[in-house]
């Protein structure tokens, strides 16, 4: 089939195609989006269509195959979002964990990640200069800094070695 007759055919089909697999299917949207897949599909395999005997017959059956297609994989998405937990929802963040992030905003990125890393990761300055690529003097020099910088913007209530991680010096690990 030439593209010239593959055109002339969509036109004087798609609408009748449409209306049969709107009868079959009772959704007219679902009923053109499988038809207009199955045309697409048809372009690719257009040499197919004449000798198929029916192009209509073929398009027809290659539509509902796909709007069969999407119910099956629809089906199974709704058994799997029922067979889901419920989504849990998670509290709102203690004050003394907002004033540690706003915090830890105001210190330069490499003192923040020292901090985050020793206190919050609990990782050891050993660990931390692995990681980072500094030596270890330099990730105890930004430990301390990080800390001095840090010492005026947190509550008495939330010293950052009290935010889940060890709360040893930097002298100390």
């Amino acid at each position: 089939m030439s593209p010239d007759e593959f055109t002339d055919f969509y036109a004087a089909s798609f609408r009748r195609l449409v209306g049969q697999l709107y009868a079959m299917t009772g959704d007219n949207a679902e009923a053109q989006d499988a038809v207009q897949e199955a045309f697409v599909r048809a372009w690719a395999h257009r040499g197919r269509l004449e000798s198929a005997g029916s192009p209509d017959a073929w398009v027809r059956a290659t539509a509902w195959r796909i709007a069969v297609s999407r119910w099956h994989r629809a089906r199974i998405g709704r058994l799997l979002m029922r067979a889901q937990l419920p989504p849990q929802t998670a509290d709102e963040p203690s004050p003394d964990r907002v004033a540690l992030i706003e915090a830890l905003r105001k210190l330069p990125a490499e003192q923040r990640r020292a901090v985050v890393l020793y206190h919050l990761c609990d990782r050891s300055v050993a660990e931390i200069a692995a990681e980072t690529g500094a030596p270890t003097g330099t990730v105890k020099a930004r430990l301390a800094r990080g800390r001095a910088a840090l010492a005026p913007y947190l509550p008495d209530s939330a010293p950052v070695s009290g935010a889940g991680g060890r709360g040893r010096g930097p002298a100390n690990g």
